[in-house]
C-alpha cells in the first residue's frame, strides 16, 4: 500500500490540467482502478487478514481522494490566474443602456398643478372615491332633476332588494371633498382636492374615469377678484407664460354663485396651441362664488363666511400643455406611448423650473 500511496500522490502532484487529474482518479479510484480491486480483495481475506487491510485500504483511499480535490482547487485558482492575466474590464467606462420608466404625463400634471398652487398657499386634500348620494349631489345644492343624478351620466352602486337608502356613487367630481375639509376643519380653509373621477362618457375628449382638480377657499372678504388673480397666476405658471388675457363667461352651476366659465386667450398657429396670444378662446374651467347653502350643508356660516371654488380636468390641461390628441390614449396602457409623452424621474415640478 505504501508503494500505491506514493506512486498516485505523485500522479496527483504531476498533473499539468484537470483532464490529467481525472485520468489518476480513475486509474486508482475507478471501478476497474488499483485501489478499487484491492478493495474487492477483502472479501477473500480471513477476518484477521480484513482487521488489519480494511482500515488501511480506507485511509489510502481517503488520502487520495482528499490530494484530488485539492489538485483540483489548485488547478482551479491557477486557470483563473492565467485568464485574469488576459481578460481585464475598465470599471470607468459606462454602463450599458437600460431601458428606465417614465412618469405618466397625469402624475406628472398633478404634481405641477400642485406645486403652483402650493405655492399659493392651497394644501392637498383628499377623500374617498365611493361617496354617498348626499356628499356627491345634496351637500352641493344639486336638485333631485338634475341631469348629472341621471343613471345616463353616473355610476351607481347597487343595494340590496328592499334596502330603500339612496345607493352610493363612485364620485363624478371632487367636490365632496370640500365639503368634507369644511366638517373637520372649518373656516378659514384654502385647498385644493385632485384625484380620479367618474362619468359615463366616452369619446376622444371623455372617459369614465378621469382626473380633476377643484381648489376651494374660504375666509371673511374673498371676492371674485381673488379668484380672477388666482387662476392668473395659475395659467401663468402652468403655461409658462409672462402675460395670459382670461375671460369669464357667466354660468350656471348649482354649488357657486355667481358662477362663470373661463376661458383663456390663444392661437392654434399651425396647429401648436400658444397660450396669451392670438384672437382665439378656448374654455379650460369653470369656476364661480361658493353657494351659501353648500357652506350651511358644512356646517359653515354664511353670513359670516364666503369664497370661491373652481374645478379643472387635469387630463384636459395636460392634452393642451402637451399636445396629447386623444385622451383615451392615457389609459391604454401603451408603453409606447408613455415612452414618447411620460416624463423621467428626474422632472420633478417646480414652480421656478417651468415643468
Amino acid at each position: 500500500m505504501d508503494g500505491l500511496r506514493e506512486k498516485y500522490l505523485e500522479q496527483v502532484a504531476g498533473a499539468a490540467d484537470e483532464n490529467a487529474l481525472e485520468q489518476v482518479r480513475v486509474a486508482a479510484l475507478g471501478k476497474k482502478g488499483e485501489i478499487s480491486l484491492q478493495m474487492r480483495e477483502l472479501g477473500k481475506m480471513t477476518p484477521e487478514e480484513r482487521q488489519v487491510a480494511g482500515p488501511a485500504l480506507n485511509a489510502l483511499k481517503d488520502e487520495i481522494n482528499s490530494a484530488l480535490a485539492a489538485k483540483k482547487v489548485a488547478l482551479e485558482d491557477a486557470a483563473l490566474d492565467e485568464r485574469l492575466k488576459t481578460e481585464w474590464l475598465d470599471v470607468t467606462l459606462p454602463t450599458r443602456a437600460r431601458r428606465e420608466g417614465t412618469i405618466h404625463p397625469i402624475s406628472q400634471v398633478t404634481e405641477e398643478v400642485t406645486a403652483i398652487f402650493a405655492d399659493m398657499g392651497f394644501s392637498v386634500a383628499e377623500g374617498p372615491q365611493i361617496e354617498s348620494d348626499w356628499y356627491n349631489f345634496d351637500a352641493l345644492n344639486i336638485p333631485g332633476h338634475h341631469p348629472a343624478r341621471a343613471e345616463m351620466d353616473t355610476f351607481y352602486t347597487h343595494r340590496k332588494e328592499g334596502d330603500n337608502r339612496p345607493p352610493h356613487v363612485l364620485r363624478t367630481h371632487t367636490s365632496p371633498v370640500q365639503i368634507r375639509s369644511l366638517e373637520a376643519n372649518g373656516a378659514p380653509i384654502r385647498i385644493i382636492a385632485p384625484g380620479r373621477v367618474y362619468r359615463a362618457d366616452y369619446d376622444q375628449t371623455h372617459t369614465p374615469m378621469f382626473h380633476q382638480v377643484e381648489g376651494l377657499a374660504i375666509d371673511k372678504d374673498i371676492s371674485m377678484a381673488n379668484l380672477k388673480w388666482c387662476l392668473e397666476e395659475f395659467v401663468k405658471a402652468f403655461f409658462g407664460v409672462d402675460h395670459v388675457d382670461l375671460r369669464f363667461r357667466a354660468s350656471h352651476f348649482p354649488f357657486t354663485e355667481p358662477s362663470a366659465e373661463v376661458d383663456i386667450r390663444c392661437s392654434w398657429a399651425g396647429g401648436t396651441l400658444k397660450v396669451g396670444e392670438g384672437d382665439d378662446w378656448l374654455e379650460i374651467l369653470g369656476s364661480g362664488m361658493v353657494h351659501p347653502k353648500v357652506l350651511q350643508a358644512a356646517g359653515v356660516d354664511p353670513a359670516a363666511w364666503q369664497g370661491f371654488a373652481f374645478g379643472v380636468g387635469i387630463d384636459r390641461i395636460a392634452m393642451l400643455k402637451y399636445g396629447i390628441p386623444d385622451l383615451r390614449a392615457f389609459f391604454d396602457s401603451d408603453l409606447r406611448w408613455l415612452r414618447h409623452y411620460g416624463f423621467s424621474a428626474l422632472q420633478v415640478p417646480a414652480v421656478h423650473s417651468g415643468v
